[in-house]
């Protein structure tokens, strides 16, 4: 099992509200994005609201401003969902539904396998990336970063009893 696990954030802003008739595409979608992705190969979690199966009634940063936090083995695997699936579709359909945004809307960082981020976390990651740019802590997937080395050991670092 690896060490380390990929955190995602994607947040967009909604050109209208989820049940306004022009947004039916995206809503129509919803589901089977989501089933989709849970399927696929590397997803190890995502952020649903409470008694929900997405995360369309959860606006931590704002009214207009949906959401998607998931969690995956990989950042091959983050990366075969998002252009190499069905979800490239919508991907590429996005500005139907969604203002074009001038500061980063996703970000990617490396957790601890096992960790479930919390939005506060994510909202965080998606502050650093913005105004410091792609670092190990906070990234994109052009500008990416492996996951952290796990610490070596070596003889000379242990002590006498």
């Amino acid at each position: 099992m690896a060490d380390h696990h990929l955190a995602q954030l994607n947040v967009g802003t909604l050109n209208a509200p989820l049940d306004d008739p022009s947004m039916a595409g995206f809503v129509d979608n919803l589901a089977p994005i989501n089933a989709l992705a849970d399927a696929s190969p590397g997803f190890v979690w995502r952020y649903t609201d409470e008694g929900s199966d997405d995360a369309t009634d959860a606006r931590p940063f704002g009214d207009d401003l949906l959401i998607n936090l998931s969690v995956w083995a990989s950042w091959e695997a983050l990366w075969e969902f998002t252009y190499r699936s069905d979800h490239i579709d919508l991907l590429r359909r996005r500005r139907e539904w969604f203002r074009h945004m001038r500061d980063a809307g996703l970000v990617l960082w490396w957790i601890p396998a096992g960790h479930i981020p919390t939005l506060d976390e994510a909202g965080e990651r998606l502050s650093l990336l913005r105004h410091h740019g792609p670092t190990a802590e906070a990234f994109t997937f052009k500008d990416s970063f492996g996951p952290p080395k796990p610490p070596t050991f070596s003889p000379a670092d242990s002590t006498s009893l």
